[in-house]
């Protein structure tokens, strides 16, 4: 098995930022009606900085470690760059090839998270 590989188990297994935030300012929900995955994004954003960031939802071993890594990224961080995430930055962080249909379960939260801030409310 690859690093790569196990990353994604040890997100998996263990995803950070997993859950509700009761303090959410901004709630998006997403799916993927192929295999089922929905994803919720809850955020805390004030001063376009995206202080806290959660999600929470069903799906498989590649979208909830996808969700994992990206809240991990965004933490903390200016809407700005974040918006520039690209879908290959997504691919990048999980280091593994991927059948059309893994594409979407891997893009999920990216989309979660582009929808989320920027929707031009910030």
């Amino acid at each position: 098995m690859s690093i790569y590989q196990e990353n994604i188990l040890e997100h998996y297994r263990h995803p950070r930022n997993y859950g509700r935030l009761a303090a959410a300012t901004d709630r998006v929900t997403v799916a993927n009606p192929l295999c089922g995955d929905v994803i919720c994004l809850e955020a805390l954003i004030k001063k376009r900085i995206l202080w806290e960031v959660r999600f929470s939802g069903e799906g498989c071993a590649i979208s909830t470690a996808a969700a994992s890594m990206l809240t991990e990224k965004a933490h903390r961080r200016r809407l700005k760059p974040l918006l520039g995430l690209t879908k290959n930055d997504m691919l990048k962080m999980l280091g593994i090839e991927l059948s059309p249909n893994r594409l979407k379960c891997a893009l999920l939260p990216w989309e979660a998270l582009l929808k989320l801030i920027g929707n031009g409310k910030y």
